[in-house]
């Protein structure tokens, strides 16, 4: 089994660092960072992580191909695969909140399949000629001399059928983006991943499949329900049709109640509107969360893996409390996700 989990880290580096070790001594296999904008940067947290770890593979959760070229990126690999001692992943999708930037996401699947050709091979030592549809590089090969003990893996994270098949094809790792599971929809996703394996002549099994999902822990179950409230309501709305059954006029209120909010629903210090704490009952946060103590998200989590996965990415999701940061909401999360993973260790 294999547990990775992500932080979103919009709180100063040192804090970072410190819940990454924390992180590791819960007993998560991987550390992803997230790559937002205007954020601390991925891969400099990822370089400082690195040097406070010992076990834990790190690496982006999930960065975009077009802010960065890929020998950008393959350049910013090789140097977390020397700090790291060959724990480095490069986990990759097509992004969000470039609008921001005046950019779009042009040819997702041809951007995403070029960038993973050049980073491969910039990686794999040797000088690498790319005149590709959408990135260009002359005869090419890193400089520096750093050591790579170990080829990079390649993680995809997508809701798309394209890009998931994509991750059939050339992935070593499959993140599911789909936030409400089902069987149906877990079957919707390995039918895409086949689909692109058959293309390239692989097993499907070669591939790492995971669901990635939002993880808040705290004794106080209600509290740590509450704290994704915002979280739910934003993919019950986002996901429309494809997700949870829910009357028009209860999603119509929900809709409201988020053009009342303000900030981004990861960010600790967004405003939510008051009504959402009625309008997204536990079903709901169930539904898109695991949330609550550690012995209901021991439950929820075990209920996840029986679909079929032998590995879950978690987005850790603070605990808000009251004048509490955000570092230590997510210190709450990662305490309570240490006893909830000797539970699963326990019983798998």
């Amino acid at each position: 089994m294999t547990l990775e989990a992500e932080i979103t880290p919009g709180m100063p580096a040192g804090a970072v660092v410190d819940l990454a070790v924390a992180v590791e001594r819960a007993g998560f296999d991987r550390l992803g960072l997230s790559d937002v904008l205007l954020w601390p940067d991925c891969y400099v947290l990822a370089g400082l992580v690195a040097r406070a770890t010992e076990r834990i593979a790190v690496g982006s959760m999930v960065t975009n191909p077009y802010t960065r070229h890929p020998a950008i990126h393959a350049a910013a690999l090789a140097t977390l695969q020397d700090v790291s001692g060959g724990r480095a992943f490069f986990g990759l999708g097509v992004g969000a909140g470039l609008e921001a930037l005046g950019m779009d996401y042009p040819r997702p699947v041809r951007t995403l399949r070029e960038t993973v050709a050049i980073v491969r091979g910039l990686l794999a030592g040797g000088a690498v000629e790319h005149r590709g549809e959408v990135f260009t590089l002359d005869r090419s090969s890193l400089a520096g001399g750093a050591s790579r003990p170990a080829p990079v893996p390649v993680a995809i994270g997508t809701r798309s059928p394209q890009v998931m098949r994509l991750a059939g094809e050339i992935a070593d790792v499959a993140l599911v983006g789909a936030r409400h599971l089902s069987p149906a929809v877990v079957e919707t996703y390995r039918g895409w991943l086949a689909d692109g394996a058959a293309r390239a002549g692989r097993d499907p099994a070669a591939v790492e499949v995971a669901p990635r999902v939002t993880l808040c822990v705290s004794d106080d179950g209600a509290l740590a329900r509450s704290s994704v409230k915002r979280y739910a309501a934003h993919y019950l709305d986002l996901l429309g049709e494809h997700g949870p059954a829910v009357e028009a006029g209860h999603r119509a209120e929900v809709r409201a109640a988020l053009d009342r909010s303000a900030g981004w629903y990861f960010d600790h210090d967004r405003v939510d509107d008051p009504a959402l704490e009625d309008l997204i009952d536990d079903g709901l946060v169930r539904a898109f969360a695991i949330a609550g103590t550690p012995a209901e998200c021991l439950a929820q989590l075990d209920g996840t893996l029986r679909l079929g996965f032998s590995s879950v990415s978690c987005n850790l999701a603070a605990v808000r409390r009251p004048g509490a940061t955000m570092a230590e909401g997510l210190a709450e999360t990662v305490a309570g996700a240490g006893s909830l993973i000797a539970g699963l260790r326990t019983s798998s």
